[in-house]
């Protein structure tokens, strides 16, 4: 009745397929405290060279390049964070940091433009961050 060819040709796959899963979460928590400081003193100090960068642009250039350097550095600060502890609410927190700063950067854009033109851009703006934020808490309660 139960072959043991058929049973062995069953576990193996199964037993090979937990070793890779199991290592794959192994792999995801093997970040030491000593690599999350020196990734993270990595992103200050190039939001720092970026905001520097930004000092030679004037008027609303200017706004633009610093809340994009600002959204890299809170973007990647919230990705550090969901690789040094990975959890569904830190990428759920890391994907609110990019609408959120992508959201900063439409916005100085828009003010580029005036009248209707510039409500336009504003709405759409907050629209995509709106989506993104709503998308971003859909995906919450999946699996990976």
């Amino acid at each position: 009745m139960n072959n043991p060819r058929i049973i062995r040709s069953s576990i193996i796959p199964l037993a090979a397929g937990l070793l890779l899963s199991l290592n794959a979460v192994a792999a995801e928590k093997t970040m030491s405290h000593e690599a999350y400081k020196a990734e993270e003193s990595r992103i200050e100090s190039e939001y720092k060279v970026d905001k520097a960068r930004c000092d030679s642009l004037a008027k609303n250039a200017k706004d633009v390049c610093q809340a994009e350097a600002k959204g890299k550095e809170d973007v990647g600060k919230a990705d550090l964070e969901a690789r040094y502890k990975p959890s569904e609410e830190s990428r759920y927190k890391a994907r609110v940091a990019k609408a959120e700063a992508d959201y900063k950067v439409a916005k100085e854009r828009c003010d580029d433009q005036a009248g209707n033109a510039k409500e336009v851009c504003l709405k759409e703006a907050k629209a995509a961050e709106d989506t993104a934020k709503a998308d971003a808490k859909a995906d919450k309660g999946k699996a990976d």
